[in-house]
């Protein structure tokens, strides 16, 4: 393949173009927000989960409480109506009168147990509400963070993003200048050597590659035509000539 010696100089400005294309679309994908936010998103998954957890156990609470506390309203009640059947001196018949007093001992004694289940309860149910009370905090605080995170990865992408739409513009001006056969090639050559697909020769070594070239090879692009197309033999990629190739 033959191409004048400037469209092949050329064609190191569009692979220093690619490069710089590359550099941005690993930054944008290598930015620390990215780790960071991913970090704190786990995180809020883990606190949302306590989070709910804890209102799930403070709502089963509260209504363990209700029912406690109707337990002691309804033998609360019950012993005043036994009291008050006492008092009244309706109950005349000494059994009764021991079964009452019985019962009213029984209902006091259930009543004092079924309180006791009432403060165990309000107090399983106040922990709950300062961890709910905290989790919400957290969580909060981390959903903060993300935002900040999320804000700062925003500004990343879009200054990256800016810097490559107008490289993006700037390769397809100085692309468009190649010939179509040349840029064809190095299009190829750097979809398979890792997105280069043009090299300076400086003093004597492929910058591609960075090996020097041996001297049959060094020997062969010397004798090559101006606006012949050399490649390195040690990576493939496009060899370019300039003042400083040591030829």
């Amino acid at each position: 393949m033959n191409a004048a010696p400037a469209d092949q100089i050329r064609l190191l400005d569009v692979q220093a173009l690619d490069v710089r294309l590359q550099q941005l679309a690993h930054r944008r994908k290598s930015l620390p927000e990215h780790a960071e936010i991913e970090s704190l998103s786990k995180d809020h998954t883990q606190l949302r989960d306590l989070l709910v957890a804890s209102q799930t156990e403070e709502s089963d609470c509260a209504r363990e409480q209700t029912k406690a506390e109707q337990d002691v309203d309804q033998v609360r009640q019950r012993a005043v109506r036994d009291q008050q059947r006492l008092d009244s001196g309706a109950v005349t018949s000494s059994k009764d009168l021991e079964n009452l007093q019985r019962e009213i001992t029984s209902l006091a004694k259930r009543q004092g147990d079924l309180e006791d289940v009432v403060l165990e309860v309000m107090e399983r149910r106040e922990a709950a509400q300062e961890r709910a009370a905290e989790l919400t905090e957290r969580v909060s605080s981390v959903e903060a963070k993300i935002a900040d995170a999320t804000g700062r990865r925003d500004a990343a992408f879009n200054e990256i993003d800016t810097e490559a739409a107008s490289v993006t513009r700037e390769r397809e001006v100085v692309a468009g200048a190649v010939p179509a056969d040349l840029l064809k090639l190095y299009d190829k050559l750097r979809g398979q050597q890792g997105g280069v697909g043009a090299a300076k020769l400086y003093q004597r070594t492929c910058q591609g590659c960075r090996q020097e070239l041996a001297i049959s090879d060094l020997n062969e692009v010397r004798a090559a035509a101006p606006d012949t197309v050399v490649r390195c033999e040690n990576c493939g990629r496009i060899l370019v000539r300039t003042s400083d190739s040591g030829l």
